[in-house]
């Protein structure tokens, strides 16, 4: 080739020309490949110091509960939702303010972080929890018929039970005894009964005057699930 032929300075020569050429390019590489690289673990960083500050916060919010501090328990959990709306923590925070609402007589606010978790929560088993509170606080508020119409929808299977015991529970308060039984006993006769009294609902059952279905046996349970 060509290059084969050329002298010693003329080589050299072209090398300089190359690198004159193509440093620009080279550099400018070498930079964005390193703004990268270094972008990267600042994010990574940061979203991890996020996370462990947001966990701490949860933590504090735990202990505060376990206290019965509910003024501080107001205070955690709404900078929770403020500084971390985006983590699971957020979701989590918008249930104990509803739990705090209902425990403190508030009903009426417990509507609102209630719906926001069951429409807008990631997480599939919260926003079903939060279904099922929001129904209780509705049939608590005397809006059994608004119940029943946020249980409408379908149920995974590991909330069945649950499902048919809250929904008998605002047949009841509207003074609908048959489905209020069918209910009742079809919460008891679910393949997963999990999270349901079965003592309580067959008390139930039989002060309506029908006899209780078979509870359905189970080993697992599912977490998380308590009246608020």
């Amino acid at each position: 080739m060509a290059e084969e032929y050329l002298t010693d300075d003329e080589q050299l020569e072209a090398v300089k020309h190359l690198v004159a050429e193509y440093a620009p390019w080279l550099i400018g590489g070498v930079l964005v490949g390193a703004a990268v690289f270094f972008g990267f673990r600042y994010f990574q960083n940061y979203t991890n110091e996020r996370a462990y500050r947001a966990a701490a916060e949860f933590g504090a919010l735990t202990a505060a509960l376990q206290s019965n501090d509910h003024t501080k328990s107001r205070q955690i959990a709404d900078a929770l939702i403020k500084e971390f709306g985006s983590s699971p923590y957020a979701d989590q925070a918008q249930l104990t303010l509803a739990r705090l609402d209902v425990d403190d007589g508030q009903l009426d606010k417990a509507i609102a972080p209630l719906t926001h978790v069951m429409n807008d929560s990631k997480d599939t088993e919260l926003r079903q929890i939060a279904r099922l509170r929001l129904a209780r606080v509705l049939t608590d508020q005397g809006k059994p018929d608004e119940a029943i119409k946020t249980l409408a929808e379908p149920m995974p299977a590991a909330f069945s039970a649950r499902y048919h015991e809250v929904r008998g529970d605002a047949y009841l308060a509207k003074k609908d005894v048959p489905h209020a039984v069918t209910e009742y006993q079809t919460a008891l006769g679910a393949a997963d009964a999990t999270g349901i009294n079965a003592a309580l609902l067959e008390l139930k059952i039989q002060d309506l005057g029908a006899v209780a279905a078979p509870v359905a046996k189970t080993n697992s349970v599912t977490p998380n699930e308590a009246k608020p």
